[in-house]
């Protein structure tokens, strides 16, 4: 396992590639660059002493889901990261994306796409549970820090197509799901208490 101590090429390339491809995306709600969120992503892995290829999953976690744009198929966006970053780090980041399509090409709801992701979470490697858990950290803390600024709550939970309700839902079940699969590293402890916080407002 190599573990980051200073500078490192592949999390720099991994840091260009996502900007590439997240380019004009902002944070829900926000003026923020994208990009934001993805690094912060790298940071709470880094803090947690994550290995290099798990970082930069983690900072290309969101590439598949949200960049299929300006002449980029889903194909052609898992091809590049596969040359480039490795098939560890591909098949990391797939199993922390949400999947339009289910196995038959059937396309899946919104409440589809969820389970789907919660049931694909038996399966994934080491990696890609460490990535779930630093990216909803990251939107659970964001989404605290948004409603702790603000008079008016409403404005934050109206970013979210499922409202108050299911944003806070949805938290609480990756992070049953995580413990119900024996992964129980630091960093659940961490989105517990997130989680905690956003039911206090429900």
């Amino acid at each position: 396992m190599t573990q980051l101590h200073g500078y490192s090429d592949p999390v720099n390339h991994a840091f260009a590639f996502a900007a590439k491809h997240h380019d004009r995306q902002v944070r829900k709600g926000t003026k923020l660059p994208y990009l934001t969120h993805p690094a912060n992503v790298a940071v709470i892995l880094t803090r947690y002493d994550r290995d290099q290829k798990t970082v930069v999953a983690g900072i290309l976690h969101d590439v598949v889901e949200d960049c299929v744009r300006d002449g980029y198929t889903r194909e052609m966006l898992e091809q590049r990261i596969g040359d480039k970053f490795g098939e560890h780090v591909l098949e990391t980041v797939l199993a922390v994306t949400h999947r339009r399509l289910n196995d038959d090409g059937e396309e899946l709801s919104s409440d589809e796409r969820k389970i789907d992701y919660l049931e694909r979470l038996v399966s994934a490697n080491e990696s890609a549970r460490w990535v779930c858990a630093a990216d909803k950290v990251h939107n659970a803390n964001s989404i605290l820090s948004d409603l702790r600024r603000t008079s008016d709550p409403g404005s934050v939970w109206s970013r979210f197509s499922v409202g108050k309700g299911g944003t806070i839902r949805w938290y609480r079940q990756v992070l049953d799901r995580l413990r119900e699969l024996g992964f129980n590293e630091p960093i659940v402890d961490e989105l517990a208490d997130a989680v905690i916080d956003l039911e206090g407002y429900a």
